[in-house]
């Protein structure tokens, strides 16, 4: 194709995957101070996947980056960019997690770095390469929604263990001449940034505490807090993307939220007057795995049938930073 004359991009192929482990809310009956009731009715989460000891993000990105690979007839070297999301590298600083994933996959032509905007993370990297592809020339993009939660969550705080999983999430982007990505509407709001954070080592920190390692602190959440911001925002980004992009809302086959919870999800269908047919849930199985829900969720409603080539979809998502944005594809 004539980098010159490259109007859109679109998603050639998506693919995810989960590690084996599988956390029941049994097993965390047995954890914590819960139950398997308790924890429907506040999340709607059944069961969550975690991953092994020595599992990375890395390992997870890598295993969804192949079949995505795999589902688009590629080859690691025929990628040229790879972009992925996180917020629990493998490395506290590097190499970044996209070089170890470059490194392992065998993409030996692709450039690689790191993104970091929470649960909101795959839709910022669609953006960033969706612009890249458009604007730089760049013809096969690799991006990546990847985490292991599990590494940075507290199992003895029960208001946080029962949502937070593992799993990726890998789309193959590529130059169009039809629309594909339509629209990507990104927004951020700094001052919220203690509703949701993971403290860490940090440069204000004494180095004798420093020295120690750079040690990680676990998720902290104001829930409550987070809800009315979340149901808000995800609703009226939503709104604006479908704006920009000219698609009017009847024309959305499914919208896929992040899956932070089930009563946010529901809150957002019920605030722009969606029907739940036409939302993808997957957090009953899956859990939250923040910047993969999107790409795991995408992907299984195209191995269910619930999506189809030509259609529209929606995307919305909300995390820590605060950040939020939406995304209409046409695959």
């Amino acid at each position: 194709m004539d980098r010159c004359k490259v109007l859109y991009s679109k998603v050639a192929s998506i693919a995810y995957h989960v590690p084996s482990r599988v956390l029941s809310n049994q097993d965390l009956e047995a954890m914590v101070d819960t139950n398997d009731e308790w924890i429907r009715t506040r999340t709607g989460i059944h069961q969550r996947h975690v991953a092994e000891p020595g599992e990375k993000t890395s390992d997870l990105a890598c295993e969804a980056a192949r079949k995505a690979l795999n589902n688009a007839g590629l080859r690691p070297e025929d990628i040229d960019l790879i972009i992925l999301a996180t917020i629990t590298p493998d490395h506290f600083c590097m190499p970044s997690t996209a070089c170890e994933v470059q490194r392992k996959l065998g993409a030996t032509r692709a450039a690689a770095f790191d993104l970091q905007a929470a649960c909101t993370g795959f839709i910022y990297a669609m953006k960033v390469a969706d612009s890249m592809i458009r604007a730089a020339g760049y013809q096969r993009v690799l991006v990546i929604g990847a985490e292991t939660l599990s590494s940075i969550t507290d199992w003895t705080d029960r208001g946080t263990c029962i949502l937070f999983s593992d799993g990726a999430g890998a789309a193959v982007l590529v130059p169009s001449q039809e629309p594909g990505v339509q629209s990507c509407i990104l927004h951020s709001d700094g001052n919220y940034g203690d509703m949701l954070m993971t403290p860490r080592v940090n440069s204000d920190t004494p180095f004798a505490e420093r020295s120690r390692g750079g040690d990680v602190g676990f998720i902290q959440m104001r829930g409550n807090e987070l809800f009315k911001v979340a149901v808000k925002n995800m609703s009226d980004v939503l709104q604006e993307a479908l704006e920009a992009s000219g698609v009017n809302e009847k024309d959305i086959s499914l919208v896929i939220p992040h899956q932070a919870n089930i009563r946010i999800i529901e809150a957002v269908a019920k605030r722009f007057g969606l029907s739940m047919d036409r939302v993808m849930v997957t957090v009953d199985r899956y859990g939250n795995n923040s910047a993969a829900t999107i790409p795991i969720a995408w992907a299984e409603a195209l191995e269910q049938g619930k999506i189809q080539t030509g259609d529209t979809i929606a995307l919305t998502a909300f995390g820590g930073g605060l950040t939020w944005g939406s995304a209409i594809v046409t695959i």
